[in-house]
């Protein structure tokens, strides 16, 4: 009895031992297997990121060298979606902050911290050219001027909106046109003009919808004002 006894305990404590063994290669071969998968994943997310290009302000191109403003502007779409000024990563006008108009719409930045100004919008097409004619004038040196038509930009245009416009660099302005689409970015004492600006006519043979042409759209680096 005592043989059979001991007999027994030492099958059990074989099958204990064995189980045990059996159960600890497994275990460390599902912790090779998660850890090899761990390290999988980690080296592609690793690559991901090195190939994933690089996002820079306001989303244009690529970078802006130190001591520039880096923007990004587009036109009104028709007469439906508003036009949208993105200067250093800051939506300053677009239909989603509900502060664009029918007309040209400016934005005015300090051109030695870029900080926000103002931002209007004057309606070019029912409204009056007057309050646009004073708002220009009232601009001071040194501030950079942003501006996007939506819809109509030119119908109430004069002579003299056009000449005060044109001083802040624009090229086009002397022949915009009913329902032309024009992004524009210049300066109030520039001296020369500036290379900023895009202007597509409205012609029914080429329009891309419509009534009115495509939108233009156009980004660039704005050298900060140095005192």
């Amino acid at each position: 009895m005592r043989v059979a006894g001991a007999a027994k305990l030492v099958v059990a404590v074989a099958v204990f031992l064995l189980t045990f063994y059996v159960i600890s290669q497994v275990f460390e071969i599902k912790m090779d297997a998660s850890l090899g998968n761990l390290f999988a994943r980690s080296a592609l997310d690793a690559v991901a990121r090195s190939t994933k290009p690089p996002r820079y302000k306001c989303g244009i191109s690529k970078a802006c060298p130190e001591k520039h403003f880096a923007f990004k502007m587009a036109s009104g779409a028709a007469n439906v979606v508003g036009p949208k000024i993105c200067l250093e990563d800051n939506v300053l006008m677009s239909g989603v902050k509900n502060n664009v108009g029918r007309g040209i719409n400016v934005a005015l930045v300090n051109g030695k911290t870029g900080d926000l100004i103002d931002t209007r919008y004057f309606d070019m097409w029912g409204g009056n050219v007057a309050p646009f004619i004073e708002f220009l004038k009232a601009i001071q040196d040194g501030t950079i001027v942003l501006m996007g038509t939506y819809d109509d930009g030119a119908t109430k245009l004069n002579d003299e909106a056009r000449q005060l416009i044109a001083e802040l660099g624009s090229t086009s302005i002397t022949h915009l046109g009913f329902r032309d689409n024009w992004v524009f970015c210049g300066g109030k004492g520039i001296k020369t003009k500036s290379p900023f600006e895009q202007h597509i006519k409205n012609n029914k043979d080429t329009n891309k919808y419509e009534g009115w042409p495509e939108v233009v759209e156009m980004e660039g680096c704005i050298p900060q004002k140095q005192d």
